[in-house]
Parts: C-alpha cells; sequence; structure tokens
C-alpha cells in the first residue's frame, strides 16, 4: 500500500473518530445511555466525559487527521514541511503508545469494566497500532513518496 492511500485511510478514520468524540459532546450515540456509554467507551465513571473533554479530543483527532492527510499529499498542504512532518510523527508516537500501552494500562489490575478491557484488547488498542503504523509509514516517506 502507498504512503498516498495509507495516509488517505488513516487521515479518514481519524476524521470519523473525531466526529464521533464531537457528537459525544452532546449524546452517547450510538449507545442507548450515558451509562452504557461509561461502561463501553470510558470504562468507568456514569457517564459520557465532560463537553470540553469531548470536544478536546475531537479537535486533536481533526488535526491528526489533517496533517497525516497533507503531509500524505491527499489534503491541501499549509505551513512548513517541517512542522507538518513534526506533527505527523507525534501523532504517529501518540498512536503507538496508546495501542501498545493500552493492554498494558486497562489490563486485569485495572478499575475499568470487564467489557471496556475486552474491547480494548480486540478492537481499541489495535486499531491504535494499525492507524499509529500508518501515520508512521507517512512521517517517514512524506509527501515526497507521493510524486510518483
Amino acid at each position: 500500500m502507498g504512503v498516498k492511500v495509507a495516509g488517505g485511510v488513516v487521515a479518514a478514520a481519524l476524521g470519523a473518530t473525531g466526529a464521533l468524540h464531537a457528537v459525544w459532546a452532546v449524546t452517547p450515540w450510538p449507545l442507548g445511555s450515558a451509562e452504557e456509554f461509561a461502561d463501553v467507551v470510558v470504562g468507568q465513571g456514569e457517564g459520557v466525559p465532560p463537553v470540553g473533554a469531548c470536544l478536546a479530543v475531537a479537535g486533536a483527532l481533526g488535526a491528526g487527521a489533517y496533517l497525516v492527510g497533507a503531509e500524505a499529499g491527499v489534503l491541501p498542504q499549509v505551513g512548513p514541511r517541517r512542522l507538518r512532518r513534526a506533527g505527523v510523527r507525534v501523532v504517529a508516537g501518540v498512536l503507538l503508545a496508546r495501542g501498545v500501552a493500552g493492554p498494558v494500562v486497562f489490563g486485569r489490575v485495572s478499575e475499568r469494566s470487564e467489557r471496556f478491557r475486552r474491547l480494548n484488547v480486540r478492537y481499541y488498542s489495535p486499531l491504535c497500532v494499525a492507524l499509529g503504523a500508518g501515520a508512521a509509514a507517512v512521517g517517514l516517506r512524506g509527501s515526497s513518496a507521493t510524486d510518483c
């Protein structure tokens, strides 16, 4: 898979995830209740995190989507290339750290719900590793690879 395709897929996934976090600022959709949201998405607590937290994560994911997409050459490039590439590498590092550390941090000794821990091992952490690897490929190869 080429850098442009990988960057497009990662940017789309980060953008969609960011949009979902923005939705969570006002509703626990697609889950039925705030309590179910706390169990499935957060693993503890009694409801959806504060609006500010949801919007901050949505913004960070949106920025990451832009950086990866721009560096891969699928979105317009704004600003110094050096800063975009550094941003993509930060995105990759954060996603890889969350993916690799997730099962450890939220493992059996964690105070997270059993349902969250199971979903984290099966879906959340592997998704972060895959997106982080895609972002890392873009960060290492960048838009220069899309000139072919």
